[in-house]
């Protein structure tokens, strides 16, 4: 199934390629080399011919490329031959673990308008590209994040104590409370630390993926984000090594149509993300991300390309970011309730994940209320015992640097103890740890 997925991922690319690099009128096998013959541009980097009409090429001359899709709303396959023929444990982890993440989004949203954390983003909307990808991935790929990627790292085991204990900021996070809620990174899950600024790990996951062509280990790098951080430099930057350099590294867009506040019409005239690939000389592919199963095989197919061939490809999963995009924000300033309901209601991923499962005689709504149930129930305990922690050692924040601390970092610890110690009445030091 595999091969026939590539085959027609290949195909798809070749005709868009095509369609951006000729004109209407082909020439014939005769004609081209009868050009080869006679003349052609020599011009270093172009891949033309010479022409006598002024013809610029247009943004709308073709339709857009299309987007792939295998399961419908109802939870049908629409095509039996690229049906990727799951296991039921599989799905029913893909099912359970996209419902664990809208949960969870839920309790600690709540919790910040609480003031129980500070800052907290929800993944509503986008959990098919998620778990989709992730499913296809070897455990072993190495995947850099944006910071809406948190059903990837539920997927490879990432806990629900890792992920409160990571937005609470306690002594139990593996970051020892130095990055903001909802960065999470996880060296043993070969999961970046996500950082705030967009699109910077682009660049950065083009270097690990020449790393690994250079390794030869088999292994592709993953690497996340959404369209309006391809916008950013970097982004640009990023897709130009990895063609350049052909290395094995998978660009997954997550186009939810809005950059915080700036909907795609604004950010972009183009037909959206997977149009940018051919012109760097990558190989591209649009997804409905909405369809759990076809980001699956779209992900799948993908790997195999850029592992086998050594390049890299350029999936753009096509979503809706059903929340805010964060605690920050609220996007009833720029789009209508009636346009939010219309994706929940009708176009939901996990509800599409549902009906197949139904549909497959899998579950029932029995099943649901009862998981709905173990969930909540789950999460809150987690919620409770990761808010009673206590905070890092205070030590911690200038640890882990520097293999040796530096003498200028050394004397502003200095500084930080005896400040402490003088006053130490004014800080809640016994809501810390006492040692590291």
């Amino acid at each position: 199934m595999a091969h026939v997925m590539l085959r027609s991922f290949l195909r798809i690319n070749r005709r868009l390629t095509a369609k951006f690099c000729t004109s209407a009128s082909e020439p014939s096998a005769q004609q081209v080399q009868k050009l080869d013959e006679v003349d052609r541009p020599e011009f270093l980097g172009a891949k033309s011919r010479w022409t006598e009409t002024i013809e610029f090429v247009q943004p709308d001359i073709y339709d857009g490329i299309p987007v792939y899709r295998l399961m419908n709303r109802e939870g049908n396959i629409l095509n039996k031959e690229l049906d990727p023929k799951l296991d039921k444990e599989t799905v029913l982890k893909m099912y359970r673990g996209m419902t664990t993440l809208n949960t969870m989004d839920r309790i600690l949203y709540e919790s910040q308008r609480q003031g129980r954390i500070s800052f907290y983003m929800t993944n509503y909307g986008e959990e098919g590209t998620h778990f989709g990808s992730a499913a296809a991935l070897d455990p072993a790929d190495l995947v850099f994040g944006q910071y809406r990627e948190a059903g990837v790292l539920m997927w490879r085991g990432f806990t629900l104590d890792n992920f409160m204990n990571q937005c609470f900021g306690n002594c139990g996070d593996i970051g020892k409370g130095k990055q903001m809620p909802v960065h999470y990174g996880a060296r043993d899950l070969n999961f970046v630390t996500i950082s705030s600024t967009l699109a910077t790990q682009m660049p950065q996951a083009v270097g690990a993926a020449y790393a690994f062509k250079r390794a030869q280990n088999g292994l592709c790098v993953v690497c996340y984000f959404g369209e309006g951080a391809s916008s950013e430099g970097d982004a640009h930057a990023a897709f130009n090594f990895a063609a350049t350099l052909e290395c094995p590294i998978i660009f997954f867009c997550r186009n939810n149509g809005y950059a915080i506040s700036t909907p795609t019409h604004e950010q972009y005239r183009g037909d959206g993300i997977a149009a940018r690939g051919p012109g760097y000389g990558i190989a591209s592919i649009r997804v409905d991300g909405n369809d759990t199963l076809g980001v699956y095989n779209v992900t799948k197919a993908a790997r195999q390309l850029a592992v086998e061939e050594k390049r890299p490809v350029l999936v753009e999963a096509m979503t809706y970011r059903i929340g805010h995009h964060s605690t920050s924000d609220d996007s009833t300033a720029y789009r209508s309730v009636d346009e939010v309901r219309f994706w929940h209601q009708k176009d939901h991923p996990i509800s599409r994940l549902r009906n197949y499962i139904v549909n497959q005689g899998w579950w029932d709504d029995e099943k649901e209320k009862a998981w709905k149930e173990e969930t909540k129930k789950q999460v809150m305990q987690t919620f409770a015992r990761s808010e009673k922690l206590k905070k890092p050692f205070v030590d911690n924040m200038f640890m882990d640097v520097y293999d040796e601390m530096p003498k200028i970092l050394k004397e502003q610890y200095d500084y930080f103890k005896n400040h402490i110690q003088q006053y130490s009445e004014h800080y809640p030091l016994k809501n810390f740890e006492e040692t590291g």
